[in-house]
C-alpha cells in the first residue's frame, strides 16, 4: 500500500529568509489520524501549505500519495487527492451560496452535472449543512462555516484530510459535533490545533513540531501525557491526563 504522506528533510524559507521548516521528516500512514501540535510559529501552517503545492520547499523530498510534491506536474493530482480545510474558513468560502462554493472544487474537475451534483448533495449532508445549502456561506455561524469548508473539501472526494485549527472559534455545541464529524470519516487524517484535548479526541498519533522540525512523534496518550517534553516545548498537558502525566524533572533531583 502506498504511503499517504512521506517527509525527509524538508526545508523552507520564506523571502526575507526566515526558515519556517529546517529538516522536517514525518511519514503518514493510509488511514492514520495524526495531530501535529507544538508552540505558534512552530512551522505547522506551512507544512500544510506544503502539502498542497502552495508552497515548494526549496530542499528535500516530498510524496503525497505516492506523486513527487516537488514536481509541478503533480500537483493537480496531489490537490484532488488531499484537501485542506483552512483556519480562517473565510479564506475557503467566497461564492453567492453554500452550494455554489461546494460545488466549486468538482466543477473544477470537469465532471459531469449529475456528479457534480451527486458530490455536492452528499458532502452537504456529510456535515449536516443540507438545511442551509442555499444560503451565503458569510451569513453562517462559525460552527456552520467550518462544515461547509469541510464539504467543500470532502466534495473532492480526497485521499487524506488537513485540517488546520479546526476547532478555532467553534462555541462549546459546534466544537462537539466537530469531533463527532471528524472521528467519523475514514480519509488519512492531519489535524493541527492548539486544543490538545481535540487532539486527544481525534488523533492516535501525535507529532511534536517546534522550529521547523519534528522533535517527538508517538501514541497520543502517551506523547501528549509526558509533561517533559510538552513543557519543553511550550505545551501543557491536557486536563484529562493531568493524573497519569510524566512528572517533570525538578532542579535538585
Amino acid at each position: 500500500m502506498t504511503t499517504a504522506i512521506e517527509a525527509n528533510r524538508l526545508r523552507y524559507a520564506y523571502r526575507d529568509g526566515r526558515e519556517a521548516l529546517k529538516g522536517f521528516s514525518l511519514t503518514v500512514e493510509p488511514g492514520e489520524s495524526v495531530g501535529i501540535i507544538g508552540p505558534n510559529g512552530a512551522g505547522k501552517t506551512t507544512l500544510f501549505l506544503a502539502l498542497i503545492g502552495i508552497y515548494r520547499p526549496q530542499s528535500g523530498m516530498l510524496r503525497v500519495c505516492g506523486r513527487d510534491a516537488l514536481d509541478k506536474r503533480n500537483l493537480s493530482e496531489i490537490r484532488r487527492r488531499a484537501g485542506l480545510v483552512f483556519q480562517n474558513t473565510d479564506d475557503q468560502l467566497f461564492s453567492a451560496s453554500v452550494r455554489d462554493d461546494v460545488s466549486f472544487g468538482p466543477l473544477n474537475l470537469e465532471l459531469d452535472a449529475d456528479e457534480v451534483r451527486r458530490r455536492v448533495d452528499t458532502a452537504l449532508q456529510r456535515v449536516d449543512a443540507a438545511p442551509f445549502a442555499e444560503r451565503v456561506s458569510h451569513h453562517l455561524s462559525a460552527g456552520e462555516k467550518r462544515r461547509v469548508a469541510l464539504a467543500c473539501v470532502l466534495a473532492m472526494e480526497p485521499e487524506i484530510l488537513i485540517l488546520d485549527e479546526p476547532t478555532n472559534d467553534l462555541d462549546p455545541r459546534a466544537r462537539r459535533e466537530t469531533i463527532r464529524l471528524i472521528r467519523s470519516l475514514t480519509q488519512t487524517k492531519l489535524i493541527a490545533s492548539q486544543d490538545l484535548e481535540f487532539i486527544l479526541e481525534t488523533c492516535d498519533r501525535v507529532a511534536v513540531l517546534d522550529e521547523g522540525r519534528v522533535v517527538a512523534d508517538g501514541p497520543a496518550r502517551e506523547l501528549l501525557a509526558d509533561r517533559v517534553i510538552m513543557e519543553a516545548h511550550g505545551l501543557e498537558v491536557p486536563p484529562s491526563l493531568v493524573a497519569r502525566a510524566t512528572p517533570a524533572t525538578c532542579p535538585d533531583d
